[in-house]
């Protein structure tokens, strides 16, 4: 059981960590796009490992002790861990494009491949 915790502690800081470091970028980016990265990129990977937190402990609680409540606890995860990674890029993508097609311009873009493309149509 020990090793569980461990495990657990272990997931809990690193989501803990990219979910600090998200809101730390979506503070100090200087545009949408790159505030839109921050935010999704890293509390993505954040909500990954804390998800994996709960899906750890309650497994172990359900190997342990066989109740029916915690392998509903691992499953409704999973389907929350799998939700989060389609709906995640999907939102980011959107805000992105809509931030495009408004006009919004990136701070330090090189190359703006949807207006080359809009230009040469």
């Amino acid at each position: 059981m020990e090793t569980l915790n461990t495990v657990s502690y272990v997931f809990i800081g690193i989501g803990l960590f990219f979910n600090f470091v998200g809101a730390i970028g979506l503070h100090r980016f200087p545009d949408v796009y790159t505030r839109l990265h921050a935010a999704t990129k890293c509390t993505t990977f954040g909500s990954i490992f804390l998800i994996l937190a709960v899906i750890v402990q309650s497994a172990g609680i359900w190997a342990r002790e066989g109740t029916i409540s915690q392998s509903v606890i691992c499953i409704h995860s999973v389907v929350a861990l799998v939700a989060l990674l389609v709906t995640n890029a999907t939102g980011a993508h959107a805000m992105a494009r809509a931030a495009h097609r408004s006009g919004e311009k990136p701070a330090r873009a090189v190359v703006d491949d949807l207006a080359n493309r809009k230009e040469r149509e």
